[in-house]
C-alpha cells in the first residue's frame, strides 16, 4: 500500500535512526585512478596534476571525524520485531510486526506493514498469580525510566529458572527489502490481544511517534521501542525484559536491515573527497 503521513514519519524516522546506529568509520589508501584538477590548481606551465592519495597513520587519523553512511544512502529497509512470553502454566503472549520501505528511481516511497498479536491462557478463567510463576513479594522496576540515545538493552530479573534475551540485529542489503511473511498477520498499523481477565496483554503498533511493542504479564513486562530522533535528541531502540516472577521464558528481538543506493565508482570518488575536506582543520 502506498505510503500515508504516520508511514512517512516511521520510515524517515528508522532510515535516519539506522543510518546513525550502522555507521563507522573506515580509511582508505586510494580512491581509484587520477583525476584532473581545476585549471587553478594546475602548476605554471599549465599541466593540470593529478590527485594522488597516499596511506595516513593512526596519529593523524585520530585527529579526524569519523565518516558515516548518509541518509540519502538509504534506499529502503525491513524491519521485524518479536516480542514473546511463556508462562509455566502453559499461557503465552507474542506480537510481532514487520515494516517494508522501499523506493524507486523517481524517489517514490512505498511502505507495507504487517502486525500480529496473540495471548493463549489454556486455565481459559483468566491467568492468576498462584499458577503464573508470579512472585508477589519481588520486584523488578525501574527499566522503563532510562533515557539513552542509540541502542538500549537492559534485563531486570527478580526469581529463579527465568530465561529473558534481548536481541538486536542491524544488518546492509543490497537487494531489495522485503515483507517477512508472518502467518496470521494483518496489513494492519496495530495490533493486540489479551486473555479473559486482562492479567495477559499483547500489543505492537506502528505510528508517526515511533514504534512499540508490549507484553504484560502477571510476572512481568516485555518491551520494544523505537523513538525517532529530533532537533532536540538523537532516535534511540530501546528493548526491556522485567521479570519478577519464577520459570519465566522471554525474548525480545529486532532485525532490521537496510539497502543501500548502489553507487558508481565516479560518485565513490567524489564522496571520498568531500568527506576529506570537510575533515580539514
Amino acid at each position: 500500500m502506498k505510503r500515508n503521513l504516520s508511514q512517512c514519519g516511521i520510515a524517515a524516522a528508522v532510515s535516519a535512526l539506522a543510518c546513525a546506529l550502522a555507521s563507522g568509520a573506515q580509511a582508505a589508501e586510494g580512491i581509484g585512478l587520477p583525476q584532473p584538477v581545476p585549471a587553478f590548481l594546475a602548476n605554471a606551465d599549465g599541466q593540470a596534476q593529478g590527485i594522488r592519495c597516499e596511506a595516513v597513520g593512526d596519529d593523524v587519523l585520530a585527529h579526524q571525524t569519523g565518516k558515516y553512511a548518509g541518509s540519502d544512502m538509504i534506499s529502503g529497509f525491513v524491519l521485524n520485531l518479536l516480542s514473546q512470553w511463556q508462562l509455566p502454566n502453559g499461557a503465552t503472549a507474542v506480537a510481532q510486526g514487520a515494516l517494508a520501505v522501499a523506493q524507486n528511481a523517481a524517489n517514490q516511497v512505498s511502505a507495507q506493514v504487517k502486525t500480529f498479536a496473540t495471548v493463549i491462557d489454556p486455565t481459559q478463567g483468566g491467568t492468576t498469580s498462584a499458577n503464573s510463576g508470579a512472585n508477589p513479594n519481588a520486584t523488578a522496576t525501574g527499566g522503563q525510566n532510562v533515557s539513552v540515545n542509540g541502542v538500549s538493552q537492559i534485563t531486570q530479573v527478580a526469581g529463579s529458572g527465568n530465561t529473558g534475551a534481548n536481541a538486536a540485529t542491524i544488518s546492509w542489503d543490497n537487494n531489495a527489502p522485503q515483507l517477512a511473511s508472518l502467518p496470521g498477520a494483518a496489513n494492519q498499523p496495530g495490533a493486540s490481544a489479551s486473555n479473559a481477565n486482562g492479567s495477559i496483554k499483547a500489543g505492537i503498533s506502528f505510528g508517526s511517534n515511533g514504534v512499540s511493542v508490549t507484553l504484560q504479564t502477571p510476572a512481568g513486562l516485555a518491551t520494544q521501542n523505537i523513538v525517532p530522533g529530533n532537533a532536540q535528541q538523537a532516535g534511540a531502540i530501546a528493548q526491556l525484559v522485567q521479570v519478577a516472577g519464577n520459570n519465566q521464558q522471554v525474548a525480545n528481538q529486532l532485525q532490521l536491515s537496510l539497502q543501500t543506493q548502489q553507487m558508481t565508482s565516479q560518485m565513490i570518488r567524489q564522496t571520498g573527497v568531500l568527506q576529506a575536506l570537510r575533515n580539514l582543520h
